[in-house]
């Protein structure tokens, strides 16, 4: 079984599942994200902000593929791209840090690794790029698939909160110490990104 990790590039952005490839929740504020699926619009929306960000920052997600099959993808970049992190009562993200926005796997292919694989990949780039950590808000009250993750397993990979809040904790990770997990807290990466859940239809954790 071949396996590899892309970066996210306008070729390859039609192989997001399908509700994430027309989902704005991170890419737009709140008002615009709304007018845009008022207009039908979110997928061109959504090709827009992939395309300034490429440009003007470089990649901002990875691709998981498995036999040329998209099975699961990474979305993650500096908080000044991302216009709903200013909406929630912890922001703002750390200067020094990169926003984890989303992520998820299929679930047939949850528990192989392509977490850990994908994050450590997304931890080396940015490593590269002179980045420390990464962030995320969390959702403490999280309850099924959505695009904030939940707190309890950015916490159980790691994570530390650095701004506490009853429903939307805002999360830390330091990159070098992603790098260096151990076996168990790897596997956790997987849960992460890789959410079972009984939903026919693909959506973001």
């Amino acid at each position: 079984m071949g396996r590899r990790l892309v970066p996210l590039t306008l070729d390859n952005l039609p192989d997001l599942p399908p509700r994430c490839r027309a989902c704005v929740f991170w890419e737009l504020d709140p008002v615009s994200g709304e007018a845009a699926v008022k207009a039908g619009t979110p997928e061109t929306e959504k090709e827009a902000w992939i395309s300034a960000v490429l440009l003007e920052w470089g990649s901002c997600g990875r691709l998981a593929y498995v036999d040329d099959v998209p099975v699961g993808y990474v979305l993650y970049a500096p908080p000044a791209y991302v216009p709903r992190a200013t909406a929630f009562p912890t922001s703002p993200v750390s200067p020094d840090a990169v926003q984890l926005m989303t992520g998820w796997i299929v679930p047939e292919y949850q528990g192989q690794g392509l977490g850990r694989a994908m994050v450590q990949t997304v931890a080396k780039d940015l490593l590269r790029r002179e980045f420390k950590a990464v962030e995320a808000f969390g959702n403490a009250r999280w309850k099924e698939p959505a695009c904030v993750l939940p707190a309890d397993h950015l916490l159980a990979v790691g994570f530390k909160t650095v701004r506490p809040h009853p429903t939307y904790p805002r999360l830390r990770l330091e990159l070098r110490t992603m790098l260096s997990w151990k076996e168990d807290v790897e596997l956790a990466l997987d849960r992460l990104l890789g959410k079972v859940h009984k939903e026919p239809v693909l959506r973001p954790l």
